[in-house]
């Protein structure tokens, strides 16, 4: 008797999260098989990039210096410790551009776009408004998602792009200007240690968090049920699922990309 509850609760709590993959694999198998056929959704992908790309720049921006300045403001009162400041530069551009940049890049736009995708499908769908394209011979997964996913894949690399290049200057600005280390150093030890392939592995994690932000959120926000209460879970759950999997899949990808 114990073994089959035991049984019950397992498949009862295995069974949500189950069904919750299976049908972003879903979403995700339409949404790449909408991605390459025409018409072509460029007018809503620009759209969605600006809302995605250039309105998420300032708070990415805000984020990008002050974790440079802090990081470079741990390293150098460390590494005083046993004469190594002159490291302080090359500390600062690998942490960003192999992990802090497109990280926090990613977290940044899914608690900011994430969440606004999430809350506009949702709204759609308790208003009955994605039901009216259906109606229409419109498929909603290539008018509504196709264009935010991809704008998802190509905006995030371009902003952890400029997030690695503020946040390398804001720690400049802490070595050099505050604790008046050589700028020269600064800069050679920068370059002397950092490799093209630590960049382009950075924006690949980019492009993927890009996409699986992108995903969730429109997954969440298509299929909201329960009115207003609803897109407030969506909205909620958006944000959640997102950092979650930017924050997994962050290692696997690490270990993988970084071997």
């Amino acid at each position: 008797m114990f073994i089959i509850k035991a049984i019950e609760f397992l498949g009862s709590a295995i069974k949500h999260p189950a069904e919750e993959i299976g049908r972003i694999l879903l979403l995700l198998h339409s949404t790449l098989k909408w991605i390459i056929k025409p018409p072509f959704e460029i007018r809503n992908t620009f759209k969605q990039m600006l809302e995605i790309g250039v309105n998420s720049l300032p708070v990415v921006l805000i984020t990008a210096v002050f974790t440079g300045m802090v990081l470079a403001l741990q390293s150098y009162t460390g590494f005083k410790r046993f004469g190594a400041e002159s490291l302080v530069g090359s500390v600062v551009a690998l942490s960003m551009t192999r992990e802090l940049g497109p990280v926090l890049t990613a977290l940044i736009v899914a608690g900011r776009a994430g969440a606004a995708m999430a809350a506009e499908l949702g709204t759609m769908r308790v208003t009955e408004q994605i039901d009216a394209l259906e109606t229409l011979a419109t498929n909603p997964v290539k008018y509504l998602i196709v264009p935010r996913f991809t704008s998802g894949l190509i905006m995030l690399p371009s902003l952890a792009a400029v997030a690695d290049i503020i946040g390398i200057i804001g720690g400049y600005f802490v070595t050099v200007m505050v604790f008046g280390a050589s700028p020269t150093q600064y800069m050679k030890m920068t370059w002397d240690y950092l490799e093209m392939q630590d960049i382009y592995n950075g924006l690949i994690k980019a492009c993927f968090f890009g996409g699986a932000l992108s995903l969730i959120s429109c997954y969440k926000g298509f299929y909201t049920r329960g009115g207003a209460e609803g897109v407030g879970r969506a909205t909620t759950g958006a944000v959640v699922l997102s950092s979650m999997t930017i924050l997994i899949s962050d290692y696997f990808l690490s270990a993988w990309l970084f071997e």
